[in-house]
């Protein structure tokens, strides 16, 4: 049979058919995959600029962008404590430019203390992957006359309601981190709110509040400067930027060793091959140097290398810790 033959030509039209039926049936997977991202990508920050979420998304953006190949936009929409942007990245199209920047002040500390926060942590959100890690600090003001936490809490114990502790609201991380701390140690003190971070390290250098248990951020620059002392911090090992402060495990409190987290989520129906290019995008990121001692300037972490169900495991893991105590102390947020 010669190839001009009508045989052959029959022939060849099947069988070039059914190459064609074959790579269009294996192409929508193959399609998605490679399509993402063909738009810019939004980071929403689901608080004001200038904090420390803020901060974190505004250090990745231009190197995700990179990883990513298309543009990253930050977009700062606060309200309710980060519970409003939360509640609409979970009702948000589930195909991967629509992500928040989570916290465990929206993923956390919201969801157990605010009556309606309009979403599940765990179920309405795919947690693809960490991007910092941000140790709380114990902070006192200089007046109070203690220098160790051993020397804090007998001073607590000897003024039983006379100190009182500042946060950044009702409810918020400041105010369970001190609460959970107190539980443990068998003290006493008053909690005082104040709307927002600001204000609170205004208040606690005024000496108007004696101490805080909170992000390290916020409060580094005023200890450096010696406006503030801190006791003690919570991370996996004393930190460079205070080598001088042990940590809460070294003093033998691990239950408030755990750093507070910062990363990325996307809304629960994320296709998973979008979900595995975010993640590879973000771990790019995390492990370069400039990241890293980016972080550790800032008074941060590096990320830890969590898959997405162990990012999910470890949020499990805290809102039932946490969770306990907002039941057993009726904690309530604004």
């Amino acid at each position: 049979m010669n190839s001009t033959s009508p045989a052959f030509t029959l022939r060849r039209r099947e069988l070039l058919g059914a190459g064609l039926a074959a790579a269009t049936a294996a192409l929508p997977l193959a399609a998605r995959a490679q399509a993402f991202p063909s738009r810019p990508v939004t980071l929403v920050v689901p608080f004001p600029a200038g904090g420390s979420v803020d901060l974190i998304a505004r250090l990745y953006a231009e190197p995700l962008a990179k990883a990513l190949g298309t543009s990253v936009v930050v977009d700062n929409r606060a309200g309710a404590g980060g519970s409003i942007a939360s509640a609409q990245v979970a009702r948000a199209k589930a195909d991967g430019y629509t992500l928040v920047v989570s916290s465990q002040s929206s993923h956390l500390a919201n969801p157990l203390t605010q009556a309606n926060v309009g979403y599940d942590p765990i179920k309405d959100f795919a947690s693809i992957a960490q991007l910092a890690r941000t140790p709380n600090v114990l902070t006192v003001n200089p007046a109070v006359p203690a220098k160790t936490v051993k020397e804090f809490i007998a001073h607590l114990k000897a003024n039983p309601g006379k100190l009182n502790y500042c946060s950044a609201g009702p409810g918020s991380m400041g105010q369970l981190n001190v609460e959970l701390f107190k539980s443990t140690t068998q003290i006493d003190a008053v909690h005082v709110p104040y709307k927002g971070g600001g204000p609170m390290i205004t208040a606690l250098v005024a000496n108007e509040v004696q101490f805080a248990l909170d992000n390290l951020g916020p409060f580094l620059q005023q200890i450096q400067a010696g406006k503030l002392r801190a006791l003690a911090v919570a991370a996996p090992k004393r930190l460079a930027v205070l080598p001088e402060v042990p940590t809460f495990e070294e003093l033998g409190y691990p239950l408030s060793n755990a750093t507070s987290w910062i990363g990325l989520a996307a809304p629960a129906k994320t296709p998973p091959e979008v979900q595995a290019a975010l993640y590879k995008a973000v771990r790019t990121v995390a492990e370069q140097p400039a990241m890293v001692e980016g972080l550790l300037a800032r008074g941060m972490l590096a990320p830890e290398a969590l898959s997405s169900a162990q990012f999910t495991a470890m949020m499990g893991e805290r809102l039932a810790v946490y969770g306990d105590l907002v039941k057993r102390l009726g904690i309530r947020g604004e």
